[in-house]
Order: C-alpha cells, then structure tokens, then sequence
C-alpha cells in the first residue's frame, strides 16, 4: 500500500502539470492511468457511507464558453476600417464585455488570450477551448467586403489542416445546432431593421473554400461558431463597431443569443 500511494501522489503531482501547462495536453491525454488498488480499499465504513449520503448530489457546473477575440493569428492580423479601427482591436473590446455580461449570468467564461496584442494561433484557440472544458466556442471577428450585416458561420464539413482532418461529425452536429438557435436570438437582439446574413457554412469562407473548414473548427472538439459582427471596411460598420454603444450592443446580443441555446424556454 505504501507503493501505491507512491504511485498515486506522484501522478497526481503530474496531472497537475499537465493541467497548467497547454503545451502538455497531448501527453496529458495519452497519459498512463496508475494500477488501481486492491479491492480492500475501495471498502468504506458505515460513517464514511452515512457522511457521503448526507452531503446530497453535487451541484451542478455552470455552463462554460470559450470567447474566442479574433486575431492577431499565424494568418493576419486582421482587416481594419477606413477610419483606422482595426479587428484586433474591436474583437477584444466586445470580449471583453461579452465575458462581463456573461458572467453576470453565472456562466464560467474562458478567454483563448490574455492581452489585446497577443498572438495565438488558430489551432491553438481551438485546443484551449477543448482543453479548458468549454461547452461552446464563439469566435469573434469582422469581414470585409462591400456588403453589411451580421453572418454566423458553423462547420459544414470536415476540412484538413496540417495533416490534420476535423472536426468530428459530432461537432458539425452540435455547432449547427448551435447556430441555428443562437444567430436569429442574436439578430433579434440587435434590432429591427438589423441586415441579417444569416447561418452559413464555413466552406463558404475563402479559407472554408480552400481546406473544407476554417481551422478554429478543424481542431475544435466542442460546438463553435465564428461571428462575422459587421463589415468593418464599411465606414457604416466600423462606425457602430467601433463605438463604445456598439461594441456594448453587440456584446449584448451575442450574450442573448448563447443563453437562448442554454435556456430555450426563458
């Protein structure tokens, strides 16, 4: 027994390693599980069973999102408006207040970078919303174009990315059905008369186009979506976007549009 508890307290010293350090996931999940020990110490007194019974189930664990603020990436840093604001900048400024607003509501939040310059691949996004337990992922960013509005883009297929083939049938599943009732409460929220773009597949994206997926939803193993907030080269866009009454009213409706997926029936 005094092996085992050897064995034990040093992968425990592990796990704690492998859970601060993202550059670990590979080897935490791949991970040897230790021997489990003998039958006898799974026998529990009649105190411990009572004291067990009387601390009831264990409370439920809020819902978490992945907030995902857009660029700067191994790609780009980004597209910019006419008057200079730029993506970097108005992703994490509506991250920021999404990740407020929701925790307001007793959701746990998980941002994919801690500073406004900093740079994250896209792959790397996607593997910190897995790894942290997330339940969906929302990536934030703005297109370019002559258009206007407000699209929601989902994987529609499998794409592949650097030898690697993603995401999971399950995950176009769930991210589709998590369009699907987050983009109309979102586009609701914003107001009458708002352009709606509506769902979209990411193979519909230059970059959907050319590897099957956009790479935040290849490496995905949990629901996501990519939201396309305005068209910030339209001075109209990045006029609302780069306001602080915008970036607060969109932050506002995509907080409405993840809690009607969560809460149908509020």
């Amino acid at each position: 027994t005094q092996r085992a508890s050897r064995r034990q307290r040093q992968m425990f010293i592990r796990d704690r390693a492998y859970r601060g350090t993202m550059g670990s996931m590979f080897a935490y999940r791949h991970r040897k599980t230790p021997p489990l020990p003998r039958f006898g110490a799974f026998l529990l007194s009649a105190a411990t069973l009572t004291a067990l019974a009387c601390t009831g189930p264990e409370p439920v664990r809020p819902h978490r999102i992945a907030i995902d603020p857009g660029h700067p990436s191994e790609t780009s840093q980004g597209a910019s408006g006419p008057n200079g604001a730029t993506e970097i900048q108005v992703n994490w400024a509506v991250g920021q207040k999404l990740k407020a607003l929701l925790e307001e509501r007793g959701y746990d939040v998980v941002l994919t970078k801690l500073v406004e310059e900093e740079v994250v691949t896209n792959r790397h996004r996607a593997e910190i919303g897995t790894f942290r337990g997330a339940h969906v992922m929302v990536r934030l960013h703005c297109d370019a174009g002559s258009h206007r509005g407000t699209a929601t883009f989902a994987p529609d297929q499998q794409g592949t990315r650097w030898g690697v083939t993603g995401p999971s049938p399950e995950v176009i599943a769930g991210s589709q059905a998590f369009a699907q009732i987050f983009h109309p409460a979102m586009i609701e929220a914003l107001g009458p008369g708002w352009p709606d773009l509506g769902v979209r597949g990411d193979s519909k994206t230059a970059v959907g186009a050319r590897q099957g997926a956009l790479t935040g939803s290849i490496f995905s193993e949990i629901p996501v979506v990519t939201v396309e907030m305005v068209v910030i080269t339209q001075p109209e866009g990045e006029a609302f976007i780069a306001s602080e009454e915008g970036q607060s009213r969109m932050a506002q409706a995509i907080a409405t549009g993840i809690h009607a997926y969560f809460y149908p029936s509020e």
